[in-house]
């Protein structure tokens, strides 16, 4: 038999065996890795910490978060970075520009989608209004309702995004300003109850939107250890179902790897918390494969 033809007819039984199977018989389909970046509290401190400050030398700042946040993406094509709140005041950046320059760095960032935290009220609902035309980017907030001030319809409660497939809902949640906030800077913004809002939120997150990964940008806190009864992340975790990852703020907790607590059904939910002033980046990657999720957690020092 001349090779050629040895070639062909045994190319044309090998076909016959395998003929009775398709590709994916031998193939899985990849898992698709979705990857969270995020802050809060970062409350304008735009440059490092100088060499002689006594707790954080030469820690943080925007350029080099910023320098972080490119490294990541150029390694991870699905990428989300979110902001947890209080944005706002804290150095003379703010007193003198009143937010723009936080905006126009955020957007520089391209930040996704933020929330509002208390102090992002120290100017006033008029303040905050004024700097948006510098923020290329959402905020959502569910409980806090606007609908008699100047955000109304511009603050939603949610945003959904899309990334390879996935779909992903971020809504906010804040904490009660009464008490925290001059009430003429927030005027006629009601606040409800976080963990009632969040159980009607992510079941439209859920149900309606069909989201496969829902995502709470949280700045009620993370624990208050002097007054257990009081909202925070772990009891929002604890009460409601569907929230797969709470972003937290407002109480400057480092947390070293992310916290997990467990739902109303025992499933678990992702907690993570980056401490403040820009000193660290939050990353959670989720994993998605067969149907089931799974996620890795780090915190990094900027």
């Amino acid at each position: 038999m001349k090779r050629r033809d040895f070639i062909q007819k045994t190319a044309a039984g090998s076909a016959l065996v395998l003929g009775g199977l398709s590709l994916s018989s031998f193939t899985t389909e990849p898992a698709k890795k979705i990857t969270i970046l995020h802050t809060n509290d970062v409350h304008s401190h735009i440059d490092p910490f100088p060499a002689d400050d006594p707790r954080n030398p030469n820690m943080g700042g925007v350029a080099r978060r910023a320098t972080l946040i490119e490294s990541i993406r150029q390694e991870n094509e699905n990428v989300l970075l979110l902001d947890a709140g209080d944005i706002f005041q804290g150095t003379p950046y703010f007193n003198y520009y009143g937010g723009e320059l936080e905006f126009k760095l955020m957007s520089m960032l391209k930040y996704d989608l933020a929330t509002l935290g208390n102090h992002d009220f120290d100017n006033g609902i008029d303040g905050f209004y004024a700097q948006l035309p510098h923020a290329q980017f959402d905020f959502v907030s569910a409980n806090y309702d606007f609908k008699n001030t100047l955000l109304d319809g511009i603050v939603k409660p949610y945003k959904v995004f899309v990334k390879n497939g996935i779909k992903i809902g971020v809504f906010g949640l804040g904490i009660e300003l009464a008490g925290l906030v001059d009430q003429r800077l927030y005027k006629e913004t009601v606040y409800n109850d976080p963990v009632e809002v969040a159980k009607n939120i992510t079941k439209t997150l859920k149900q309606e939107e069909k989201c496969d990964l829902v995502i709470c940008l949280s700045h009620i806190g993370f624990a208050y250890r002097n007054n257990p009864d009081k909202v925070c992340d772990i009891t929002l975790a604890q009460k409601t179902r569907h929230i797969d990852l709470i972003i937290g703020g407002h109480t400057h907790t480092f947390l070293s790897k992310p916290h997990i607590e467990k739902n109303l059904d025992g499933e678990e939910v992702v907690i993570n918390q980056v401490g403040c002033y820009g000193l660290n980046l939050g990353q959670i990657d989720f994993y998605f494969e067969n149907g089931s999720k799974t996620f890795n957690g780090r915190t990094i020092v900027v």
